[in-house]
């Protein structure tokens, strides 16, 4: 194997599949990346046997083979070399030297027989989404995965698609996001559902702005992710082809979200997002893990107390009833404000034994639908 690459495309195909790679003692070569040239390009690989991520970069090839290589040295040479054009060479199955004008590496690697390859899905149904639609909908409740081990089928992202409508659904118990969407694509009709775990979804949030079409395709089991890269971004980051992510799903059946949804009439009012979300971070500096609302005829209060003092926050909003008060935990409403990107919100609110919900409505142009449901902390 013999090529020629660009410094900075390398080091951004390295630095994307890296973090992908294992920790696991016992399979050194996990802890590697496999490289194979083809054609015009260098072929990048990892897993850690849950996840597996491939792409692929343009270079001068002289001479087909493959490799793998320890990824972190690897990237760290590549990254911190002077000249620009980089020189990859294995005079045998597990040595490759990289080199520069003035500066040569020599590395051993594992033969790349020995590698595990990427599973293949059998039998797949598929849908296509935007790049922007998909990572802004994922940002919008991955906050609220649960870190709790014991409760495995919340350690992720919950995909449910009914005909061409899809919800992504995240829940630790204590807090639901739910983003919904309109897939414009005519011809995706058809339903599925299945939970990706959460590693994978900080992959995806990962994903390089090279390409606008994400084709998304699924299995009992696995999940693919390809993000097609666009013609444009070719020569500016050097990218070729596709980048895929093949994923394990976790197992178990996800609880019935909709059940948790207030379906009962409850208060309105608009409100100005990045304000609410200043007064309530202002608030929560002096507050024993709590803050309440006061919410009243054009105004809100937000107050927060413990031991060492209180503090209160007041700001304009679009509300006309009767007074409510209701507490909650200061992070599970400073989470959705800032994951949210619309400039006002709605919440919804009833009194202190009632949740409350955080509502963005669609718009001609972001089809995309939010919601999170809080669950309050009792006033005394």
């Amino acid at each position: 194997m013999k090529f020629t690459i660009n410094r900075e495309h390398f080091n951004s195909a390295l630095q994307l599949v890296s973090s992908v790679v294992s920790n696991r003692k016992t399979m050194p070569i996990l802890q590697n990346v496999l490289l194979e040239t083809k054609d015009d390009s260098v072929f990048l690989t990892t897993t850690n046997l849950d996840l597996g991520i491939n792409c692929s970069v343009k270079a001068n090839i002289h001479e087909n083979g493959s490799v793998t290589l320890p990824v972190k040295e690897l990237t760290r040479i590549v990254r911190d070399l002077a000249d620009i054009e980089v020189n990859v060479e294995a005079s045998d199955k597990s040595k490759v030297s990289i080199s520069t004008r003035g500066s040569t590496f020599n590395l051993l690697g594992i033969d790349s027989k020995e590698y595990p390859p990427l599973p293949g899905l059998d039998k797949k149904d598929s849908f296509k989404i935007e790049r922007e639609s998909l990572l802004e909908m994922l940002k919008s409740v991955s906050y609220a995965q649960s870190v709790n081990e014991e409760r495995y089928m919340l350690k992720g992202v919950f995909f449910k698609k009914e005909e061409n409508d899809l919800s992504l659904v995240a829940t630790d118990g204590r807090r639901l996001a739910v983003a919904t969407t309109e897939l414009k694509e005519t011809d995706q009709t058809g339903s599925c559902d299945f939970i990706l775990p959460s590693m994978t979804v900080a992959e995806l949030e990962r994903l390089p702005q090279v390409g606008n079409t994400i084709q998304v395709s699924y299995t009992d089991r696995q999940v693919q992710i390809e993000l097609e890269v666009s013609k444009e971004k070719l020569e500016e980051q050097g990218f070729k082809n596709s980048i895929s992510l093949i994923s394990k799903v976790v197992e178990g059946k996800y609880p019935n979200f909709k059940q948790v949804i207030p379906k009962e009439n409850f208060n309105n009012a608009t409100i100005e997002r990045e304000l609410m979300l200043e007064c309530v971070s202002r608030a929560s500096l002096i507050s024993d893990e709590r803050i309440t609302l006061r919410i009243k005829n054009k105004e809100m209060e937000i107050t927060g107390q413990s031991i060492m003092g209180d503090s209160c926050e007041k700001m304009p909003i679009e509300y006309e009833g009767e007074e409510a008060t209701v507490s909650f935990n200061p992070k599970f409403i400073q989470d959705p404000l800032r994951a949210v990107k619309k400039d006002n919100i709605t919440l919804e609110f009833r009194d202190d034994m009632s949740p409350g919900v955080f509502k963005s409505e669609s718009k001609p142009d972001n089809l995309i639908k939010i919601l999170c449901v809080v669950m309050p902390i009792r006033t005394d």
